[in-house]
């Protein structure tokens, strides 16, 4: 392991890597893993990574598993970048690349993180593991925990969708909804009372509890740094929950950057639902990231993006600062469409959520932010299988004829004279 410390984002303070270290502590804050580049630079170049099988454990150097026989993998990342010409031709952008996170083994880019989380929980020798998500973040700690043969609670809230409870259950996690008492996440209250308690390994989807399985997520960096012929987009959209995916994102680009595998870094645009967007309010109106409010009353169509405690918004807003990004926000109209658009031009069937970034692009190439001539990444990062419910309701209703051949006419002339008016 090239792992050197654990600092603390918020104090500062250096921790030696120990068994169930998970928070600073000093001052209980989270944790970042710091590795020693020097020592890795030694084993890993750019030749070296271009030779390997693909999938995400070809960055074992750059994650913090110690012996390999720990890690706990479904064959995750290695996910396809591909070229939406036909996505640039509607929004107006000359080059846009997708990378296409619903190839993961259960769906979502979540995938990654909990491959992390479970693989080091199994090296702390763990027997349970919690974890408080609105759901895609606990399906996947379900599946690996269940790779690994260890016990997997779930705390999710209770207006969870059907499908994502579904496939919690047929994982074997024991799943239980939290009910709000007072103005705290009741998800992540459980997750520590069940950590304190029980002593159960806390796997959460932000990194606030836990700083091992957020660094599965700068896997997607690397892999679009190779993609591209190690060379970098002038953009990177990615949608924003607590922050953490972007995180993970910019960590990635840095570390490549600091070891000369990239020259320079995209400018990374977080974007969230206009129903909870505590990061674009705090960025925009330059809140230090700690006094953050929570947010009142969230709502979105995106329930992925739910997440009104702002846990990596200590890392996000300085990643978006340095890397001259943006955070913005968009309508739950604006994610339907965007839904809709990217899977009749480019095959693509994301949930609200993982479609959120070409709402981003879409706005922000119409107020200009954004150059039609500029390469653009965008992370679509859930499936939309995911949200059956809000597919179902985007979804036109069939058409129904005999037989007959006037009527499969009528029917194929009103479907052109409606495709040439949209």
């Amino acid at each position: 392991m090239f792992v050197k410390t654990l600092k603390c984002v918020k104090c500062g303070i250096s921790h030696k890597p120990a068994k169930g270290l998970y928070l600073c502590r000093r001052c209980g804050g989270k944790l970042d893993i710091i590795y020693d580049y020097d020592k890795i630079s030694e084993k890993v170049n750019k030749k070296e990574l271009e030779k390997r099988e693909r999938g995400m454990w070809k960055y074992k150097e750059f994650l913090p598993i110690e012996n390999i026989k720990n890690i706990v993998t479904l064959g995750e990342g290695g996910t396809p970048l591909i070229k939406a010409k036909n996505l640039s031709e509607k929004i107006g952008v000359k080059h846009i690349f997708l990378k296409d996170e619903t190839r993961n083994p259960t769906g979502s880019f979540k995938d990654r993180p909990m491959s992390v989380g479970v693989s080091k929980a199994v090296e702390f020798g763990a027997d349970s593991v919690v974890a408080a998500s609105s759901g895609n973040a606990a399906i996947a700690l379900a599946a690996y925990s269940a790779r690994a043969k260890i016990n997997c609670y779930a705390f999710v809230p209770t207006d969870v969708s059907t499908a994502k409870i579904a496939q919690l259950s047929i994982y074997g996690a024991k799943v239980i909804k939290s009910i709000a008492k007072g103005k705290e996440d009741p998800c992540y209250q459980l997750m520590k009372i069940g950590r304190d308690r029980y002593g159960w390994h806390p796997v959460p989807s932000c990194g606030a509890f836990n700083p091992y399985q957020p660094e599965g997520s700068k896997t997607i960096a690397y892999e679009i740094c190779e993609q591209l012929g190690f060379q970098v987009p002038d953009w990177v959209f990615i949608p924003m929950g607590a922050g953490t995916l972007l995180s993970g994102n910019a960590k990635g680009y840095f570390e490549f950057k600091d070891l000369d595998f990239i020259d320079t870094l995209p400018r990374l645009a977080g974007i969230q639902a206009e129903g909870c967007a505590p990061i674009v309010k705090g960025f925009k109106e330059d809140i230090d990231p700690y006094d953050i409010p929570i947010w009142e009353n969230p709502h979105t169509v995106a329930g992925g993006l739910i997440d009104p405690y702002p846990w990596d918004v200590d890392t996000a807003i300085p990643a978006i600062k340095k890397t001259k990004g943006v955070a913005e926000e968009v309508t739950d109209d604006d994610i339907l469409f965007a839904e809709k658009l990217l899977g009749k031009t480019e095959g693509i069937f994301a949930e609200p959520s993982g479609a959120a970034g070409v709402a981003g692009l879409k706005k922000l190439v119409e107020t200009g932010v954004i150059d039609r001539g500029d390469t653009v990444v965008i992370e679509i990062t859930g499936a939309g299988l995911k949200d059956q419910k809000v597919a179902i309701e985007l979804a036109q209703k069939p058409l129904e004829i005999q037989p007959d051949i006037e009527q499969l006419e009528r029917v194929i002339r009103d479907t052109e004279n409606l495709s040439r008016v949209q």
